[in-house]
C-alpha cells in the first residue's frame, strides 16, 4: 500500500512540476533568442549602442583581439568604433549551439558567429578568402525582474584549420 502511495505522490508531482518548468525554459529560451536576433539586427545596422542595448551595466567584454573591458557603455563605444571601420557594411549570423540553464535565472549560450563582407582586419587576426570571420562567442545571461541581460560576453575568433 505504501509503495502505490508513494507512486501516486511522485507522479502527481511531476505533473505539478514538469510541464510547467518545460514551459517557463521554453519561454526563457526564446527571450534570449529574441535578444541574440536583436543583436544580429543592431549589427547589421551598424548602430553599436544599440549592441549594448541588452548588456548589464557592468558586463564584461572580451573581443577576438583579447581586449577585456567592463560595463555596456565600453561596449557600446568598441561596437561604435568597429562598425564605423573594419567591420563597415558588413553582415552578422549568429547560429545557437547550446542554451544551457545553469539555474532558472542563469543560462550560457553558446553562438558560432559569423561576420560576411570583410575586406581587411587589423594585425592579429586573418581574413580569410571567402570573407567571412568566424567566431565562437559566449555569452552569459541573468534574468532581474522578468529581463534577461547579458553578464558576460566573451568573443575568440577561429583559427583557420591546417590541411594535410
Amino acid at each position: 500500500m505504501s509503495k502505490t502511495l508513494l507512486f501516486v505522490t511522485l507522479l502527481a508531482a511531476s505533473f505539478l512540476v514538469g510541464p510547467g518548468a518545460v514551459a517557463q525554459d521554453a519561454a526563457s529560451e526564446e527571450a534570449i533568442r529574441s535578444i541574440i536576433a536583436e543583436q544580429v539586427a543592431a549589427w547589421d545596422a551598424g548602430d553599436g549602442a544599440r549592441c549594448a542595448s541588452r548588456l548589464a551595466p557592468d558586463a564584461s567584454f572580451t573581443n577576438l583581439f583579447g581586449m577585456v573591458m567592463y560595463g555596456a557603455p565600453a561596449f557600446a563605444k568598441r561596437h561604435t568604433e568597429i562598425l564605423s571601420t573594419f567591420y563597415k557594411g558588413t553582415k552578422k549570423k549568429c547560429s545557437v549551439r547550446r542554451i544551457r540553464f545553469i539555474t532558472p535565472e542563469v543560462a550560457i549560450v553558446d553562438i558560432d558567429n559569423e561576420v560576411h563582407g570583410v575586406k581587411s582586419m587589423p594585425a592579429g587576426i586573418v581574413v580569410p578568402s571567402d570573407g567571412i570571420v568566424r567566431t565562437q562567442l559566449m555569452e552569459v545571461f541573468v534574468r532581474r525582474d522578468g529581463q534577461w541581460w547579458v553578464e558576460a560576453y566573451h568573443n575568440v575568433d577561429l583559427k583557420p584549420t591546417a590541411k594535410p
